[in-house]
């Protein structure tokens, strides 16, 4: 090689090394699946807030309408994050009793006594029938199920839900094509709203129906996290375009057409709301101070009890006269308040409870 080639060759090098410097610079960090799992109490938390941000009153006119609406996009959360721990428990032990066992003690003795402090002062006696429907709202909120009566609509639906999780997770590690039932629940949801006799059957249940779906998304995605499984960096530039579509159109919806469009078109709109938000949450968890963190898992910690108290046990006894954002703050910290002790105290039980019978 002649003395220029060696000088054009090392300059080259140079010029790569010094690219390969610039390039992974620039690089935009991989999305790691994992932190769905590593701040799952965080994104539970934020998912509260964004429910409680949904259920403060706003007159229809306001600019701000549109967006509050949004806020029912943490009960999606809740379902998609909700799906992803029961694949990592069953993974972990895949005992239908078990998993039955550990749900019931996680969920029923909270919704019970809820129920009983919002069903019985309503009740003031009658006939046989009337008890017996006392008896099915407190059990299993027969109002929601006959007549889509809204109370506590979320866990009578997540319940079910719960029942056929392990039979689900059974199917997809034995024939992972299943993975697409969630696509044929969206199908589902067109044809309740459109085919007259099933809608006229089951069409007061589409707030079941069109929240399936991201709930066994959820499932199907657990095996990813669960591995660790990446994203490649450049990709954020594809989850913000769908979250800002998806979120822009939800708003507008809302905000000029609430009311004129079939509910389940939106709540398809929130599968890949629900989905970018939550990855686009894991990057500013990672960023946020640990108190910020610790606040948010806390409140994640609380989110069931918080979702019981909050709406009729708290929000309903604020001022109407009150404005937005100091109904939001006091209903937050009382309802935390409240919802810490009935933690303390449900925990303290069921505890007792699952030593007796080994759970």
């Amino acid at each position: 090689m002649e003395p220029d080639d060696e000088e054009d060759s090392e300059a080259c090098s140079v010029d790569m090394t010094g690219l390969k410097k610039i390039e992974m610079k620039w690089k935009i960090e991989d999305i790691e699946l994992a932190n769905i799992s590593r701040y799952r109490n965080e994104l539970m938390g934020m998912a509260m807030l964004f429910v409680i941000f949904f259920h403060v009153g706003l007159p229809r006119y306001d600019l701000f309408f549109g967006l509050r609406r949004i806020g029912n996009i943490g009960v999606d959360m809740f379902l998609f994050l909700s799906g992803i721990g029961l694949w990592f428990s069953w993974s972990k032990t895949p005992s239908v009793k078990h998993f039955y066992l550990r749900r019931f003690f996680r969920v029923y003795p909270c919704w019970f006594i809820i129920a009983c402090l919002f069903y019985i002062p309503r009740f003031h006696g009658g006939s046989f029938h009337e008890w017996m429907w006392l008896i099915g709202e407190i059990t299993i909120n027969s109002g929601f199920w006959l007549h889509d009566e809204l109370s506590f609509w979320y866990i009578p639906a997540i319940m079910v839900l719960y029942v056929f999780a392990p039979f689900y997770m059974e199917l997809i590690k034995r024939h992972p094509i299943y993975q697409w039932l969630p696509v044929v629940m969206i199908l589902w949801c067109i044809l309740v709203q459109y085919i007259p006799p099933i809608h006229h059957l089951v069409g007061h249940l589409e707030i079941f129906w069109s929240r399936m779906p991201i709930f066994f998304i959820g499932i199907d995605m657990g095996e990813k996290v669960r591995q660790k499984e990446k994203l490649d960096g450049a990709s954020i530039w594809m989850i913000m375009l769908v979250f800002l579509m998806t979120l822009l159109s939800s708003i507008f919806l809302e905000q000029d057409l609430h009311g004129q469009f079939p509910l389940y078109v939106e709540r398809m709109l929130y599968i890949p709301l629900t989905v970018t938000t939550v990855l686009l949450l894991n990057r500013l968890f990672r960023r946020t101070p640990k108190w910020f963190n610790l606040l948010f898992r806390q409140i994640g910690t609380l989110s069931l009890e918080a979702y019981l108290i909050h709406l009729h046990f708290v929000l309903v006894y604020i001022p109407d006269s009150w404005s937005y954002w100091p109904t939001f703050l006091l209903c937050v910290v009382v309802t935390l308040l409240l919802s810490w002790i009935l933690h303390f105290v449900l925990g303290w039980m069921t505890r007792r409870i699952e030593s007796r019978i080994h759970i």
